[in-house]
């Protein structure tokens, strides 16, 4: 569920409550998740990437899946985080690793580090307003790096 989120940047809360009805093909003939935040009740309309799908297909049978009539097999927040310590403790991960944490790693390692727009990552995120996605968006020195050198190409071509 922590990489469904990586992929999606979709809160454990919004995970937790996604159903069949929440699929839909979007304007682009894709699938989409498209969902309320809990938290802000703003719409959040989310294209889902070939890795998520992948893992919506490896559920879809699941026992609690089916019973739930839920999307993923959700357990305890506090759970899912107790395991993600155990897994950052064996891989001798020092930083805390939380759920939300997939949250971040969309909007950044994911997102904004391929070039997708922070607006349109605030409006996957079903972030109010752009600066609550400025904090996710602590510009990565890499991303500086390619977009400079995007504009050095540019700069060169142009003469």
């Amino acid at each position: 569920m922590f990489v469904f989120s990586c992929y999606t940047g979709l809160a454990y809360v919004d995970m937790q409550k996604l159903t069949e009805d929440n699929l839909v093909i979007g304007i682009d003939g894709h699938k989409w998740i498209y969902t309320f935040r809990t938290k802000t009740k703003i719409k959040s309309n989310v294209p889902l990437l070939p890795p998520a799908l992948a893992i919506l297909e490896k559920y879809k049978d699941d026992p609690e899946v089916v019973v739930s009539g839920r999307l993923l097999p959700m357990i305890t927040n506090i759970k899912t985080n107790a395991y993600l310590k155990e897994v950052a403790d064996m891989c001798g991960i020092k930083k805390n690793l939380a759920f939300h944490m997939a949250r971040h790693t969309f909007a950044t390692t994911v997102a904004l580090s391929n070039g997708v727009p922070i607006e349109t990552v605030s409006k996957i995120l079903g972030h109010t307003k752009v600066t609550t996605t400025q904090i996710y968006a602590k510009v990565l020195e890499n991303k500086v790096s390619a977009d400079m050198e995007v504009l050095r190409q540019k700069m060169a071509k142009n003469g």
